[in-house]
C-alpha cells in the first residue's frame, strides 16, 4: 500500500502539478477599469478569434484545436491563447479560441472546415467574476448568477449573454484553476 502511495505522489509531482502551475499562454489584453470585492469591470479592445457553433462527430474544442494545430489554409501551427470562451448564440453554444495578437484580418489563416470561422470579438466593457474549481456547468451557473445579481444591484446594464471563460488545461488541479463568468455591460467610466 505504501508503494502505491509513493508512486502516486511521484506521478502527481512530475506530471500533474507542473500542468497546474506553469501554463504560459498569451492572454487577451484588457484594462481593469473598476473593481470591488465580487467582480471587476474590464475594458477590452477588439480581438480576433476562431469560433465554431455546430456539434457533430468532433467536439467544438477538437475542431478549434485542429485549426490551431495546422488544419488551416496555410497549415500554420498557432500557439494556444487564453481564455477559451463559450457563449450561447442564436440557441447554439459557440466556443472560441482567441488568436495571438500577431494576427489581424489580413494575415490570419483561414479555417479548412466550413463550420469553423474567424470572427471579430467586439471590444468594450465586460463585468467579470473570477472563480476556481471545476469548469462544470453548475459551477459556472452559480457564479454567473452571483455576477448577474450584483450587476443588477449596482444598476449596471447587461448587454450580452453570459460568457464562460476558462484558462487552464484539464490537468490543472481544481483549486488552481482560473475560470470566469462574464457579461458585456453598458458602462461609463
Amino acid at each position: 500500500m505504501r508503494i502505491i502511495k509513493l508512486y502516486l505522489i511521484v506521478f502527481c509531482t512530475l506530471f500533474v502539478l507542473p500542468y497546474s502551475i506553469v501554463m504560459a499562454y498569451e492572454e487577451a489584453n484588457y484594462e481593469v477599469v473598476t473593481k470591488n470585492e465580487i467582480y471587476e469591470i474590464r475594458k477590452y479592445s477588439d480581438r480576433l478569434a476562431v469560433e465554431t457553433m455546430k456539434s457533430g462527430i468532433d467536439s467544438n474544442f477538437r475542431k478549434l484545436f485542429n485549426y490551431i494545430s495546422g488544419r488551416n489554409d496555410t497549415q500554420e501551427k498557432i500557439k494556444m491563447t487564453t481564455p477559451v470562451t463559450q457563449v450561447q448564440k442564436n440557441g447554439n453554444m459557440s466556443m472560441q479560441f482567441y488568436l495571438p495578437s500577431k494576427f489581424n484580418s489580413e494575415n490570419v489563416p483561414n479555417p479548412s472546415r466550413q463550420d469553423v470561422k474567424i470572427v471579430n470579438i467586439e471590444g468594450g466593457y465586460y463585468a467579470v467574476l473570477r472563480y476556481s474549481g471545476r469548469a462544470s456547468e453548475s459551477n459556472f451557473n452559480k457564479h454567473k448568477e452571483i455576477l448577474e445579481i450584483e450587476l443588477q444591484k449596482n444598476n449596471i446594464l447587461i448587454i450580452s449573454s453570459p460568457i464562460r471563460a476558462t484558462y487552464d488545461s484539464p490537468f490543472t488541479l481544481p483549486m488552481n484553476r482560473r475560470n470566469e463568468a462574464m457579461f458585456k455591460v453598458d458602462f461609463d467610466e
